[in-house]
Parts: structure tokens; sequence; C-alpha cells
């Protein structure tokens, strides 16, 4: 068995690397593969050192066992990548607001409905992001039956994007008539979304590969740059479930390197790179 001895004290084994895998597996769907043992290391030694843990081993004793729960959580978000920005892949932002918004705010002014989700909101710029393009197409989205949902397996991402405050070099990417409108500056050279806008969009934490504690459906749901780290059946799985909630007619956006290998199954279509529709 090959054992690490890095710096930071903590053997490192083969065997401790395996448990930390079928974790990340069982737990949130992630495939960690051989190349990534080292940034295992670092980030796990991470929360041994934030516990007291005495070793990996005992570490993962004790997040396997019943009163480690709370901590697994805390190991699953340090598992994950979260890497974001405002308007990120552009080409979607511009999709939905030249081809959906408009027959959505038909909908909604009929007295229809309008849901969104950004199913791995990260640290909240991907759904502040919709919920612009929402107030700019639809200036009375306020008054409609319109809401956003964005969820992440990682709580602590997830109170991030709720608190909605970011470093004014980020918004860098938002047009500037978006940040006077939807944003207020703040000290130390921070932004905060507007009060307004907060009115549309609900996080919360949210394992995509466990039950979902919700029963409608969608108009729009974007899942972006989640399935790379989830093998074959995990991805497929997935792709069926959000199909699943997307109304006839609704939007599913994936990540630029992603794409729907069961489309048929899932009954959709692609209507442009990395976009596709639920067949009605």
């Amino acid at each position: 068995m090959t054992t690490m001895e890095p710096q930071g004290g903590f053997s490192y084994s083969e065997a401790d690397f395996r448990r930390v895998q079928d974790i990340a597996r069982r737990e949130a769907g992630i495939n960690l593969p051989i190349s990534k043992r080292s940034l295992v290391f670092s980030r796990v030694s991470r929360r041994i050192r934030a516990t007291g843990r005495a070793s990996f081993r005992d570490y993962l004793d004790y997040v396997s066992g019943r009163e480690g729960q709370d901590e697994l959580k805390e190991l699953i978000c340090v598992l994950t990548t979260n890497v974001t920005q405002f308007f990120r892949e552009k080409s979607h932002f511009e999709h939905l607001e030249a081809h959906v918004l408009p027959q959505l705010g038909e909908k909604l002014r009929a007295g229809g409905r309008g849901r969104l989700w950004s199913a791995a909101c990260s640290t909240g710029q991907e759904p502040w992001s919709m919920a612009m393009s929402v107030m700019a197409e639809l200036p009375d989205a306020l008054r409609m039956d319109l809401k956003i949902l964005a969820t992440d397996i990682n709580h602590a991402v997830v109170e991030t994007g709720r608190i909605g405050q970011y470093p004014a070099e980020e918004v860098r990417s938002v047009p500037q008539r978006w940040q006077d409108a939807y944003m207020e500056p703040m000290e130390m050279e921070q932004v905060s979304m507007a009060r307004e806008i907060r009115r549309l969009v609900t996080f919360r934490p949210l394992n995509l590969n466990r039950e979902w504690p919700f029963k409608g459906q969608f108009d729009v749901i974007f899942c972006r740059n989640v399935v790379i780290y989830f093998d074959d059946e995990t991805r497929n799985a997935l792709w069926k479930r959000l199909a699943d909630r997307l109304v006839p007619g609704g939007f599913l956006y994936v990540g630029h390197s992603e794409r729907v290998d069961c489309i048929r199954e899932c009954h959709l279509e692609a209507v442009a790179p990395t976009i596709y529709m639920k067949k009605g």
C-alpha cells in the first residue's frame, strides 16, 4: 500500500483516497479520478485540522458515523469546485433574453406562473445574472408570479449568494446600466444586489443526487458545469430528472463542455449548442 507523507503531518494512503472517492460518489455523485489525489489531500487536511481529528482514518471514520453528519456536509463542500462569474457563457443569456423571456412574459401577463432554476448556483452570480436578464426584459416581473430558485450542494456558497455582496471588480462583466439599476455600491469597493431584485431569487442548499423537496416544473433550468464531475450513470440520471421538471417547451442550459447524450429518453431537442428544449 502506498502512503504519502506530505507536509502537514498526516499520512495519506491509497485506502484513504479510495474512502474519500466512495464518500464523494455516494453522497454527491462526484467522481474523483486518481489525478485528484493531491487535491483531495490538500482540501481534506483542512477539515482534519479544523475538527482536531488525529488522522485521515480517524476523520473518515468520524464523518461516516452518526455524530459526524454535519461534518460530512463540510467534507462535501470542500470537495466541490466553485468557479463562476456574472453572465458566464454569455450566449445562454442572449438566448434567454431573445427567445425565452418574451414568450414567458406573455404567459405571465395572461395569469400564468413562471419558474426559473439555477441548479448549481455556486456563489450566486448565475442566478443574479438570470434575475437581471428577467428584470431588463420584463420590467413588471415583480408584479407577476415569477420566481428564481437558486440551489447548490455547498451550503457556504449558497449563503454567499443569498447575501449577494461582491467585490466591485467581479461585476465588470455586467453592463453599466444594469449595475446602476440592480446593484448598490458599498464600502470597501463592494457592491450589493439591490433590494427590489432580491425579491425574485430564493437560495436553498440542495443535493442534486438526492430527493428534491419541491414538486413543480420549471420554464428554464440552468445546470451548467456540474455533470463533468459525475460518471455516465449519474450524469444521465440527472439529465432525465431535470428534463422531467421542465414544462413542455421549457429550456435546459448546460455547460460549454457538456452535452445531453440521452436526449431521446429525456424528450429534449437541441436548439443551439448546449441549449435544449423540452418537446411539447
